[in-house]
């Protein structure tokens, strides 16, 4: 009953935001960006976006077996395999940076190596499939694919430095020769799942086309006018494939493990809304924070602003989702997209109390430099993608 309660509180919030009158309101101001902001929000990216990808992260999580990836990462998985696997854990984990914490310490002290570790540490919540997916939606697929393909290459070149830092400390380490994986007793076979996995992807990737910015006769244009027809058709497949492939049991974990991601995830998104409403306002609308200040600080694409945004991302702690909003709010007060990206790279993997747990599983030296490493990369990696876009 407890969860029907937070359903049904959670959509009459959304209704309304969606149906909220702005209207009605008789002063402008901090407050009614916030507002029309998350009008705006609950109207563009809940429906088409948010939920599918909430059904998309709760199949992951119950599909595809947490230990079936981590077991690549072990003392004894061939290197090359091993970090690749760390670098794209995220995609295939969907875990937040709270949430990669404890998969890191179990890994760790059980014998994984300290570059796959640190590689993995970094790549879970950095590559979280929501976050890029909302990343793209919101802030532009050039961003996205940055973020996506940035923390990738961070995850490996953070590895191997961890790795290279401190390889007396690592050869010396005691590896537990006898680590295990336990297979997900609902992991299906490998096309079957892919099937699954490419027609929920489908679904969202089409039911958000969008409407070219020339009404030209192209490939995209193309699509967008057919776009609800391919959808479709991928509707019928995921509903084929739910009916003939899985049984109720497996359909209710599913349900329940998308809901947990809902429930968590849905009111910290809105309170960041609401807070970089109030903060930022909307693009090309104040709110508390003059864009004066924004421009001066991290504006243009200048050492000193990637290296702030790197610090501030670094400490700030990021509810899953919630830097896509404020960023969007940054970006519009006069962010550059330089020092957008350092924050993305730094924020979601790192925050202070991320670091206090790292610390006691690694110790202060390793955090430290796991630490520096993250904001030394994310500030290069915002310069350079500021100079070319």
């Amino acid at each position: 009953m407890k969860e029907w309660k937070i359903f049904f509180l959670l959509v009459a919030v959304f209704l309304l935001l969606y149906f909220f009158p702005l209207d009605i309101i008789p002063f402008g101001g901090p407050v009614f960006e916030a507002l029309a902001l998350a009008k705006w929000y609950a109207r563009e990216h809940v429906v088409l976006c948010l939920v599918p990808a909430f059904f998309i992260a709760g199949a992951i999580s119950v599909f595809l077996s947490q230990d079936s990836v981590i077991k690549y990462l072990g003392p004894n998985a061939n290197k090359f395999v091993s970090y690749g696997v760390a670098s794209v854990s995220g995609s295939i984990l969907a875990v937040c940076s709270c949430t990669v914490l404890p998969l890191f310490s179990g890994i760790y002290k059980r014998g994984a190596g300290l570059g796959p570790a640190t590689a993995f540490l970094y790549s879970g919540p950095a590559i979280n499939i929501l976050a890029i997916i909302l990343t793209g939606q919101v802030l532009g697929w050039e961003l996205g694919l940055a973020r996506a393909i940035g923390a990738i290459i961070f995850s490996i070149i953070i590895g191997l430095m961890m790795h290279i830092i401190f390889l007396k400390e690592n050869n010396n380490k005691n590896q537990n020769k006898g680590f295990q994986s336990v297979e997900n007793s609902n992991e299906k076979p490998l096309w079957k799942n892919s099937v699954y996995f490419i027609s929920m992807v489908g679904i969202l990737v089409f039911a958000n086309w969008g409407k070219p910015a020339s009404v030209t006769n192209n490939i995209w244009s193309s699509i967008f006018m057919i776009k609800w027809i391919i959808t479709g058709i991928f509707v019928v497949i995921l509903i084929f494939i739910l009916i003939k492939w899985f049984k109720k049991n497996e359909l209710k974990e599913w349900t329940i493990s998308s809901w947990g991601f809902t429930k968590q995830i849905m009111p910290l998104l809105l309170l960041g809304v609401l807070v970089a409403g109030i903060f930022l306002g909307r693009p090309g609308n104040e709110g508390l924070i003059p864009s004066e200040w924004i421009q001066t600080l991290v504006g243009g694409n200048s050492i000193p602003a990637n290296f702030l945004a790197s610090i501030v991302g670094a400490f700030m702690y990021f509810a899953t989702l919630t830097e896509v909003p404020i960023l969007e709010g940054l970006i519009g007060a006069g962010m550059g997209k330089g020092p957008a990206l350092a924050l993305l790279l730094a924020g979601p993997a790192l925050s202070l109390p991320n670091m206090l747990v790292i610390r006691g599983v690694l110790g202060t030296k390793k955090t430290l430099v796991f630490i520096s490493l993250v904001v030394i990369m994310a500030t290069i990696s915002g310069l350079i993608y500021g100079y070319l876009f």
